[in-house]
């Protein structure tokens, strides 16, 4: 017979334990996720609002914001509301849930990254076939096969955590359900388990790492035969991809390349991991971008004018 799960719940030890810290978290973190919805929202209204962003560049970005949306909102709502409660508990079902739903939406953003690098090479290493390489029907294609993939490599690290059996302690020394702190509870060996997690969430970072510094490389090295305004736009573009993939993979490689241990910094970078990027991909992505930028300001004016009326 197998070992019984007798755990229904688990209680979170959250990010800090005083009582002031916790009200700097709520005012903090409420405020960032408040930005982050907005911002990504609003990147995602003008994408699909403007008439000039019409390249797959955008198509992109829009799902990418659309992640970013998701993500953080995993997670960050709980802990904001655990800042109230001394005992910060959350059901069995809501633990396996939010371990989902964060790496659902977090590989997603990786493989969204892998598929805008993709596309950024083509445009610029092969500007006079990109029409024909990311037509629109593929571009759909890529975009919905980076979903399918962040679906399966999130139900794969559940499918691993749901099927141990947790008979107690439930206590979580972090404020979101993650893998390596479920299984450092479970009473069972998860030494395969933990070798999987790292293939999986591990590999994931690190393969898409370096397929992403290769294609920079090879942009870098086709710009040195372009015009300086050319190279300057390019690379515009480009230094605003490279940011966000280290803001999004360094992270991810720092907590799942490694075996199944828990580090007193884990609580820190997973954080910075959830709330950052997100955060600040809409800054990134627009302050650098004159084309949306521009594109935004004609949608203030459209809707400022519909005010006036």
């Amino acid at each position: 017979m197998g070992v019984k799960n007798n755990v229904t719940e688990f209680v979170l030890f959250g990010l800090f334990q005083s009582r002031e810290m916790q009200h700097a978290c709520f005012v903090a973190f409420s405020l960032f996720h408040v930005l982050t919805v907005l911002g990504n929202l609003l990147v995602i209204i003008t994408v699909n609002a403007s008439k000039t962003l019409n390249s797959p560049m955008y198509l992109f970005l829009s799902h990418l914001s659309f992640a970013d949306m998701c993500y953080p909102s995993a997670t960050t709502p709980k802990m904001i509301a655990d800042t109230f409660v001394e005992c910060k508990i959350i059901s069995f079902n809501g633990c396996m849930t939010q371990l989902f739903s964060a790496h659902f939406f977090g590989g997603t953003e990786i493989f969204l990254l892998t598929v805008m690098a993709y596309d950024r090479y083509v445009a610029i290493c092969r500007p006079l076939h990109y029409t024909t390489i990311m037509d629109w029907r593929k571009c759909g294609l890529l975009a919905g096969a980076s979903w399918v993939a962040g679906f399966l490599h999130s139900i794969l690290q559940t499918l691993l955590t749901v099927q141990l059996p947790f008979c107690g302690p439930n206590e979580i020394d972090n404020f979101f359900c993650d893998v390596h702190p479920l299984l450092k509870l479970a009473c069972a060996d998860t030494y395969v388990v933990g070798l999987i997690v790292v293939a999986n969430s591990g590999m994931i970072s690190l393969v898409s790492f370096f397929v992403l510094i290769l294609s920079y490389v090879a942009i870098l090295l086709t710009l040195r035969s372009r015009s300086s305004e050319g190279r300057q736009k390019a690379l515009s573009t480009c230094g605003s991809h490279i940011i966000t993939v280290l803001l999004v993979l360094v992270p991810p490689m720092f907590m799942y390349i490694r075996p199944s241990t828990t580090l007193a910094a884990d609580k820190l970078v997973i954080l910075f991991n959830i709330v950052m990027p997100p955060l600040l991909n809409p800054l990134i992505y627009t302050l650098r971008n004159n084309e949306v930028k521009s594109a935004m300001r004609k949608l203030f004016r459209v809707e400022r004018g519909l005010g006036d009326k």
